[in-house]
């Protein structure tokens, strides 16, 4: 089958939460420099939470975005660098910054409701020159109809890709299929999906993806990322590979880089435990799961009891303080 896809890694911006935002320079240098190697076509260097996440909030970074956007840049012959943009969390003039140091592309997330938060910045990015694309964040919590008016809405702002994003690890190939199939009857644009791992479905979600039309999909090295982590990008052009499809990316090289570069770094295994499999069955944002382990830790009590009240109070990105007053008041109850 010929190629009809583009995979994104996010390993150094959704594994910036495995980490706690604490890559260095050296680290992402190597890793871009073997993504570049291997024929990898885009991958997204920012904070876990996009552009300007760096913050008491959502987790201080170690070193500067600005300063890892630009090594990153400086290793790449045929690769091109992302940025996320969460409004709110990250400003025009921060996506003029990364811009001015070469970065090609910045998908502009929202949660799923709220696409209309967007439009200046993804106008910007079109301004500027940039690949654009919305990313419609925990789009489980949404049925098909609402996601494809929203996705209308990113592409009437000029997005040129629209995203599935399923941030909770919540959605089976089902789940992924219907929205996909109905994004790609309703718009022009491109599609794209990303997936996270808490029910150990990010594969076969993305396999279904791919079959339902999606033209981007969302990858990471290892798995490195938020929850369990997301589709794991050297298995995923393995499985691909096997399923037809031609990936474009050199099998032996993401291996490489997987296992000389990506494994010395990963402060633990990327795995699914008791609390990154409740992300998923609750349908709480996977970049939650440190936060709510810390207030476990701090306050004496099951880090299971605060995803499964974070979720039936259906909380979403952002809200990151709630993790603390659910924490306190599990205390008092």
């Amino acid at each position: 089958m010929s190629k009809s896809f583009e995979i994104l890694d996010v390993s150094l911006r959704d594994g910036s939460h495995s980490v706690r935002h604490a890559f260095t320079e050296e680290q992402v240098r190597a890793v871009a420099k073997g993504l570049n190697a291997a024929g990898v076509r885009y991958f997204e260097v920012s904070h876990g939470d996009g552009l300007g996440g760096s913050s008491l909030q959502y987790g201080l970074s170690a070193t500067d975005e600005l300063k890892l956007i630009e090594t990153a840049v400086s290793e790449c012959t045929t690769s091109e660098v992302s940025v996320l943009l969460i409004p709110g969390i990250g400003t025009k003039e921060n996506l003029q910054a990364a811009a001015r140091l070469g970065a090609k592309m910045v998908r502009v997330a929202t949660h799923v409701t709220e696409a209309d938060v967007a439009a200046q910045h993804i106008q910007l990015g079109r301004e500027l020159g940039l690949k654009t694309a919305g990313f419609l964040m925990m789009s489980h919590m949404a049925p098909v109809e609402k996601i494809v008016e929203q996705a209308k809405l990113f592409e009437s702002y000029g997005a040129e890709i629209v995203y599935v994003t399923d941030s909770a690890g919540a959605m089976l190939p089902q789940d992924v299929t219907a929205r996909i199939q109905a994004l790609r009857q309703e718009l022009q644009c491109e599609i794209g999906f990303h997936a996270h791992n808490n029910l150990s479905m990010a594969m076969a979600n993305t396999i279904a993806a791919v079959e339902s039309g999606a033209t981007y999909i969302d990858g990471s090295i290892r798995a490195l990322g938020a929850g369990a982590g997301n589709t794991q990008t050297e298995v995923m052009v393995a499985v691909l590979e096997k399923l037809g499809y031609q990936a474009d990316i050199d099998l032996y090289k993401i291996l490489d880089v997987a296992n000389q570069v990506i494994a010395p770094m990963m402060q633990q295994p990327q795995e699914i435990t008791g609390g990154s499999l409740l992300l998923g069955h609750a349908g709480v944002y996977s970049s939650f799961l440190l936060h709510a382990q810390k207030a476990a830790q701090q306050f004496g009590v099951d880090e299971r009891d605060i995803l499964m009240e974070l979720g039936r109070m259906k909380t979403v990105g952002g809200q990151e303080d709630l993790i603390y007053e659910v924490a306190q008041h599990l205390i008092k109850a």
